[in-house]
């Protein structure tokens, strides 16, 4: 923790010397989560105290065309074979044209979907999919076309998500992240990726998001179909999240259910998807309710019930929510 701790005390104090140079440090701010967990398996009851999430974030620009951003987890262990375990976000965006841009470092693999998609500070639950991923982010490039404003088309080129990152198996990612209508937002992707036995495999997901008024929904649409594989819909994520807010309280809930069919193995024996294998299915889901006392975001209150079919533990979670700048411009 003291290099890390130490890291951030010189970017404090270079941070003015930046601002000198052109530098523009637009904002430095933290964010954490505290849970109280409680479960009961089989009947037994367990509980703990838990830290989820501390994180740093800084966001600037070098010139008017050329953005950063870092997002480093201050909690979380770096590994010796991928010393930027720890870090999510440590990108530059070039915005060569009004609708071109260009982003170089590690950022977020574009996989459609608003559980992903979503910052995982936010996400009190996962799916097995979601959760069984390699990686969330990676070091890459991707190119962005806007189109129209609100409207952006991204190629990925990456590390692949059911990899290990510091293997040779890649990820292309197709990305489109727009709306249709004025409630109907979307986050969907075409993903070609390969696995750790660099074996390659389709992701068609559809994210989609409804604003309602004071009702939010989402629903992400995931179909997996690996070459040879014999019918299409036979490995499948469908996942819907539902938020109402009434003045300070959001009534929360979020169902999944997640399948891939005895038939989906290989020749060799080895099921074609291996973050869901073949023969297994997957249903989980939860409510809760989040209370902001001070009318944003800056503090949340939540507490959320969530189970699932595969472990069958009955999880309650009581937990905090902080965020506060350090600097801003």
């Amino acid at each position: 923790m003291r290099p890390k701790l130490l890291t951030v005390f010189l970017f404090l104090l270079a941070a003015p010397l930046l601002r000198a140079q052109q530098t523009h440090v637009d904002e430095v701010s933290v964010d954490t989560r505290a849970t109280f967990h409680q479960q009961t398996t089989d009947g037994v009851y367990d509980s703990h105290f838990q830290g989820d999430y501390l994180n740093l974030h800084i966001k600037g620009q070098l010139t008017d065309a050329l953005t950063f951003r870092v997002r480093q987890r201050l909690n979380k262990k770096i590994d010796e074979k991928n010393p930027f375990n720890a870090t999510d976000f440590l990108w530059l965006k070039w915005q060569a044209t009004p609708k071109w841009s260009f982003t170089a470092g590690k950022q977020p693999i574009l996989i459609g979907g608003y559980e992903i998609d979503s910052a995982p500070i936010d996400v009190y639950y996962y799916g097995a999919f979601s959760n069984r991923l390699y990686q969330y982010y990676a070091f890459g490039a991707t190119a962005t076309f806007t189109p129209a404003p609100g409207q952006n088309i991204s190629v990925e080129f990456c590390p692949s998500p059911i990899s290990p990152g510091t293997q040779d198996a890649y990820s292309y990612n197709l990305y489109w992240n727009g709306h249709i209508g004025k409630v109907w937002k979307t986050t969907w992707s075409y993903n070609y990726v390969e696995d750790e036995l660099h074996r390659k495999m389709n992701w068609f997901v559809l994210g989609n998001k409804f604003e309602l008024g004071d009702l939010v929904v989402d629903v992400d649409l995931i179909d997996r179909a690996a070459f040879g594989q014999p019918r299409f819909f036979t490995d499948w994520t469908a996942i819907c999240k539902a938020i109402w807010t009434v003045g300070k309280w959001n009534l929360c809930t979020k169902f999944g259910y997640e399948r891939n069919d005895a038939e989906n193995i290989a020749p060799d024996g080895i099921s074609y998807d291996l973050v869901l294998p073949a023969g297994n299915d997957y249903l989980y889901g939860g409510a809760g309710v989040e209370f902001f006392p001070l009318g944003n975001d800056l503090l949340r209150l939540h507490a959320v019930y969530f189970r699932d079919n595969h472990d069958r533990v009955n999880n309650f979670d009581v937990g905090i929510t902080w965020r506060f700048n350090i600097f801003k411009r």
